[in-house]
């Protein structure tokens, strides 16, 4: 089984009705919860209703609790460190400093979707990967990425929606499936999202999976002209589906990557996917054809980790609409109610870890 249905995965190693249906549904929503929350669109969901992102973040918190000086979510990570090697191939795209041939500091955090930062590693297929590159000017580049290629939905009602069609049931403590079933039946462009995750069981580490941007955005070369992008990282590690002898272990994910790190830097390449006329860019519901230009624009090293309570990305907000030079967001609205919801929720936990501090 591949990574990825698309071509660009072609640089990875290849790795060898009603009541079921809804159980199945239940599942998916569980995964599908923990990851759209960290996309919440800002706009508004209906004629006389404005939801805004500090809603956004009240709803998150409402669904799944909050934990105190953690992140709303992906509250459960590790800090890495590491460096970028840029080998000037995307330099005809963007003229961002990060793209020549020259070195970039890099600190990063893998984590797992959801609210709880002491959950299982087994509890959500999905993994993240988060980078803040720091480039020799003093601008900086900041980008989320998730192990999920596609979105589950692409407008303001269908996130609202999701929401709440994900809300535990009080007597269950857990989504009704039948909620779930009339969500996902009223959104179609669910679709993508949900087949993937169906068709790709989890990785077995963070070392060996792939990371995608998800949105579109634009690169501005040096003349001016703009190249519309959307940017993925392949690892150089084979990819190996979750084990259940690693299933059992609560933090299997920290513990296999310390491991992995003491034998050696892992590495993954960047690629950009170049989007031709008519391609959608709006919509993070929609891949791009598989026989898109893919730009190998260099190499991811990360060869430290250290725990996230005193490590050096416990203090980033990973917002993705912080660019360089070069880079530009695209028309995806997306992009600016990630901005604002990851704003809401790095001010609440970085003022409660200041209060907890003063006592």
């Amino acid at each position: 089984m591949k990574q990825s249905p698309f071509s660009l995965m072609r640089l990875l190693r290849n790795p060898r009705r009603h009541a079921a249906e809804l159980t199945k549904l239940a599942l998916i929503g569980a995964s599908v919860l923990t990851i759209s929350t960290a996309f919440a669109y800002v706009a508004g969901v209906g004629a006389t209703h404005r939801l805004t992102s500090t809603k956004i973040v009240d709803t998150l918190e409402s669904v799944s609790g909050v934990h105190a000086g953690y992140r709303r979510n992906h509250a459960k990570g590790v800090c890495v460190e590491g460096w970028f090697d840029g080998n000037g191939n995307a330099s005809s795209l963007s003229r961002a400093e990060v793209f020549a041939r020259e070195r970039t500091p890099v600190t990063g955090r893998f984590a797992i979707p959801g609210p709880n930062p002491f959950v299982s590693d087994s509890g959500n297929p999905v993994r993240s990967l988060a980078l803040q590159f720091r480039l020799r000017d003093g601008e900086q580049w900041r980008t989320a990425m998730n192990s999920t290629p596609v979105f589950i939905v692409n407008s303001a009602r269908g996130f609202y929606e999701q929401l709440v069609a994900s809300r535990p049931d009080p007597a269950t403590g857990k989504a009704d499936p039948a909620k779930l079933a009339a969500f996902l039946s009223a959104h179609p462009e669910t679709m993508p999202f949900r087949d993937w995750v169906k068709a790709h069981a989890p990785s077995s580490s963070f070392a060996n999976a792939a990371y995608y941007g998800i949105n579109a955005f634009r690169a501005i070369d040096a003349s001016g002209a703009t190249h519309v992008v959307r940017w993925s990282l392949v690892p150089d590690a084979s990819y190996e589906a979750v084990s259940t002898s690693n299933t059992g272990r609560h933090d299997f994910l920290d513990n296999e990557l310390r491991g992995r790190l003491a034998h050696g830097a892992q590495r993954w390449h960047l690629i950009l996917t170049v989007a031709q006329p008519g391609d959608i860019t709006n919509d993070a519901t929609k891949a791009w054809p598989d026989d898109r230009q893919h730009i190998d624009a260099g190499t991811l090293v990360i060869d430290r980790e250290r725990a996230q309570a005193d490590g050096d990305c416990r203090d980033i907000n990973f917002d993705p609409t912080i660019l360089p030079a070069g880079l530009k967001v695209s028309d995806d609205p997306l992009l600016a109610a990630r901005s604002s919801a990851y704003s809401v929720s790095f001010n609440r936990r970085t003022h409660e870890e200041a209060h907890n501090e003063a006592h």
